[in-house]
C-alpha cells in the first residue's frame, strides 16, 4: 500500500487535482490489461510534482487521466473541484484549453509555423483577439528567452529552443496546471537544466502547478514531492526533503 501523502505546509494550498479509485483497463482480443489499479491522489495548487516509474508503469495513462485526455474505466477525477466525468464534450474542450497546458517529449510544434504562430494558435481557440494574442505571445516568448526568435520556424531551432516554444505554447491561455511528459528526455545535460530552470521559475514566480513525468533525477532538486508509480499503482509519495535525507544516509 502506498504511503499516505502529506499535504503542503501552507494553509493557502488547496486541492487542484484529486483522483478517487481511478482505474484504467484495456481490452484486446479477449485479454484485459490494467494500466491503473485504483489510484487515489491529491495534488495541491502551486505544487511541483515529479512522477517517476519504469516504462510501462502507468505514468502516461495517469497523465492522460488527470489531463482530461482520456476517461478512467472506474473511479473519478476532479480538476479544480469539477468532476470531469460530468462534463460535456464542449465543456471538456474548454477545460483542456483554459485550465491545462501540455508539454510533450517530442515538442509537437507545427513545422510550417513560426514560434509566435505556434504560441498564439491555442489563443485563437480560446477566443483571444489577434492583437492581444500577438502581444501576449511575444511576452511569453520573452519569458522563455526566445523573444528575438519569434519569426523562426522549428526547423531553424535547436531541440532546446523547440522545447522552449512548446513551453510557451502550453502557457498561451494562462493555465493553472502544466503537464510535462519527459520535458528533458531529448536534450543534452546543459539544455535540460535550462528547461528545468524555466519550469521552476514558472512554478515559484507564477504559481503554476507543474506535474512532470520523468526519468531525470535532477527533478529531485526542483520538485516539492515525488510520486513513484509501478504496475499501475502509486508505490510511494514523498517530499523532496525526505528523499534527500534518505540519499544522504547511503554510504
Amino acid at each position: 500500500m502506498a504511503k499516505k501523502e502529506q499535504a503542503p505546509d501552507s494553509a493557502e494550498k488547496r486541492v487542484i487535482i484529486r483522483t478517487i479509485g481511478m482505474k484504467k483497463l484495456y481490452r484486446k482480443g479477449g485479454q484485459e490489461t490494467a494500466a491503473l489499479r485504483g489510484v487515489d491522489v491529491e495534488i495541491y495548487t502551486g505544487e511541483f510534482i515529479s512522477v517517476m516509474g519504469p516504462s510501462g508503469s502507468g505514468k502516461s495513462t495517469f497523465f492522460n487521466m488527470i489531463g482530461a485526455l482520456d476517461s478512467p474505466s472506474e473511479g473519478r477525477v476532479f480538476i479544480d473541484e469539477v468532476d470531469v466525468a460530468q462534463l460535456t464534450a464542449e465543456e471538456l474542450a474548454f477545460l483542456r484549453c483554459r485550465k491545462i497546458g501540455y508539454i510533450f517529449q517530442s515538442y509537437n510544434l507545427i513545422k510550417y509555423m513560426t514560434a509566435l504562430e505556434n504560441v498564439t494558435t491555442p489563443m485563437a481557440f480560446g477566443g483571444v483577439p489577434d492583437d492581444d494574442a500577438r502581444k501576449r505571445g511575444m511576452e511569453i516568448l520573452g519569458l522563455v528567452g526566445l523573444r528575438e526568435r519569434w519569426f523562426h520556424r522549428p526547423i531553424e531551432m535547436s531541440g532546446g529552443q523547440q522545447q522552449r516554444v512548446a513551453i510557451a505554447r502550453a502557457l498561451a491561455n494562462q493555465p493553472a496546471i502544466l503537464l510535462c511528459d519527459e520535458p528533458t528526455a531529448n536534450l543534452d545535460h546543459h539544455t535540460g537544466q535550462e528547461i528545468l530552470d524555466i519550469l521552476q521559475k514558472l512554478n515559484k514566480e507564477c504559481g503554476v502547478t507543474i506535474i512532470c513525468a520523468t526519468h531525470d533525477h535532477r527533478m529531485m532538486n526542483v520538485c516539492d514531492r515525488l510520486m513513484w508509480i509501478r504496475d499501475g499503482s502509486i508505490e510511494r509519495i514523498a517530499r523532496r526533503d525526505e528523499v534527500h535525507v534518505e540519499l544522504a544516509g547511503i554510504d
